[in-house]
């Protein structure tokens, strides 16, 4: 069975996920800190955008995964992963604050309400409702 919202889902956050991780090189390389973080600076705040990602994202990803098998998802879906793959790059910039420091307040509100309501999706398709 292909999963093409699951499968695109994952390539996306792959790919985020890359993209946060040089972020924090380049900043462990700016600031010549190779072990450990800045106590709280701006790679502690780079290190976390990356380390919230892939807390938040494992759920949302089997949550996808979960309804596409159950044949409940298209084409919504394909929206619900989209919105939150962007929500998640306007976090990352957002934990370095300054003019794109709302990014972060938008990702924290559309990664919960995200799983929020795959979550609810998920449990109407167990009870038959959906």
């Amino acid at each position: 069975m292909i999963l093409p919202v699951t499968l695109t889902a994952a390539a996306a956050a792959a790919i985020i996920n890359i993209w946060l991780a040089i972020r924090v090189g380049r900043m462990r390389l700016q600031h010549k800190i190779s072990i450990g973080d800045d106590a709280g600076g701006p790679l502690t705040a780079r290190m976390r955008a990356q380390l919230n990602f892939v807390e938040n994202t494992v759920f949302v990803l089997v949550l996808i995964a979960a309804i596409e098998i159950a044949g409940k998802g298209q084409p919504w879906l394909a929206w619900v992963a989209a919105i939150y793959m962007l929500a998640r790059v306007a976090h990352g910039f957002g934990m370095d604050g300054g003019a794109l420091a709302k990014g972060r307040t938008i990702g924290v509100y559309v990664t919960l309400l995200t799983q929020l309501g795959l979550a609810v999706v998920a449990v109407l398709i167990v009870l038959g409702v959906m």
